[in-house]
């Protein structure tokens, strides 16, 4: 990543097609679980906002970062089984396809969360 982006969009156009093609099915996933969430870039990264941020996410060189915070990564713990995870983020693979139910559980959970 070159320069700060000012928007999704141009934080995704700075990735190779494949990279872009993944990136924009994730935010298409998080865009269903959360229609009323505001679109928006913090810490660089794309983020959902709903009062506060909800999820971040972020190509990674080995991975696809998703990052619903610690409560999120903690109250799916047992489905998250088969993904490497940290304290608040989740490594998703670049060569498996999105877990589009667990990704949308996960968002709509942290809407709950946040009011």
């Amino acid at each position: 990543m070159n320069k700060k982006p000012k928007d999704i969009d141009e934080y995704i156009s700075q990735f190779p097609d494949e990279i872009q093609n993944i990136l924009q099915k994730l935010r298409k996933i998080i865009r269903e679980a959360a229609p009323e969430a505001e679109e928006t870039i913090s810490y660089q990264m794309p983020a959902f906002r709903l009062k506060k941020v909800l999820v971040y996410f972020a190509a990674c060189k080995e991975h696809i970062g998703f990052y619903p915070t610690n409560s999120g990564v903690e109250a799916f713990k047992s489905e998250l089984k088969a993904y490497k995870t940290t304290k608040g983020s989740i490594h998703l693979p670049m060569d498996k396809e999105l877990p589009k139910e667990l990704i949308s559980k996960i968002v709509k959970f942290r809407i709950e969360s946040s009011k």
